[in-house]
């Protein structure tokens, strides 16, 4: 990677929210490298100018560690990668196989993100973006491995922000309802229910970590980005 221009990874790159993020720093003229398990996915993005792409697993050790090893530079982390649906089904039923997957992707690979990262981020006063969860704060039924997840990740963002500064700021974001596909299927009900009038997309929250990538003033927090739905009061009509 090149020195002279600001350089990202972000985890869970190939697909989703976390390409929407990639491509929004490309756009500004970041270097950046996608990791993700998915090689399909990444081999998706073809030949780009100033994209670097990476297949690995963020909850082995050895991958993330390796990964780190091929960076000389990096201004901006993005823990992103997260197994998708959060419905577990009756708790009673959660096989201890489901729930280690779920932390084991969600919450220890952001740790191991951290570990190796940190000394990279360091040398360049970086920043360190964790993306976590509105169901960090609130829960639907059947969500229990999903939100401890997410929630973990919120704890770890304000424990790595006193333990890593002032070299490193860390930083979450949790997003609400972000529509990666089917937007023409939404209904109006969809966009309507929330407080800015529409469902949330990719871009959205890749302009929220780039915000909190130069926020120079900003570490130990949860950014909520939700259209306003978190603060909404619901009642029966």
């Amino acid at each position: 990677m090149d020195n002279t221009v600001r350089q990202a990874l972000v985890t869970g790159g190939a697909k989703g929210i976390g390409r929407g993020i990639v491509e929004h720093l490309l756009e500004q003229g970041w270097r950046v490298m996608a990791l993700d398990r998915d090689g399909d996915a990444l081999r998706a993005f073809g030949k780009r100018d100033g994209l670097l792409t990476c297949e690995a697993d963020v909850s082995d050790e050895a991958s993330v560690r390796d990964a780190m090893e091929s960076l000389d530079g990096l201004d901006l982390l993005v823990s992103n990668a997260g197994l998708a649906g959060p419905s577990n089904g009756p708790v009673e039923e959660l096989a201890l196989a489901d729930w280690n997957a779920w932390i084991g992707t969600n919450l220890t690979g952001a740790f191991l993100m951290a570990k190796y990262g940190a000394p990279l981020l360091r040398e360049r006063n970086g920043s360190l973006v964790l993306v976590s969860s509105t169901r960090a704060f609130m829960s639907e039924p059947r969500t229990e491995a999903y939100a401890a997840s997410k929630g973990g990740l919120t704890a770890l963002t304000h424990s790595l922000a006193i333990s890593l500064g002032p070299d490193i700021r860390v930083n979450a974001i949790a997003p609400g309802w972000i529509v990666t596909e089917g937007w023409d299927e939404l209904r109006p009900v969809d966009h309507a229910q929330h407080p800015v009038g529409r469902a949330g997309r990719p871009q959205d929250i890749a302009e929220a970590v780039l915000y909190l990538s130069g926020a120079g003033f900003v570490t130990g927090q949860t950014l909520v980005v939700d259209g306003g739905m978190s603060v909404k009061m619901i009642y029966e009509e």
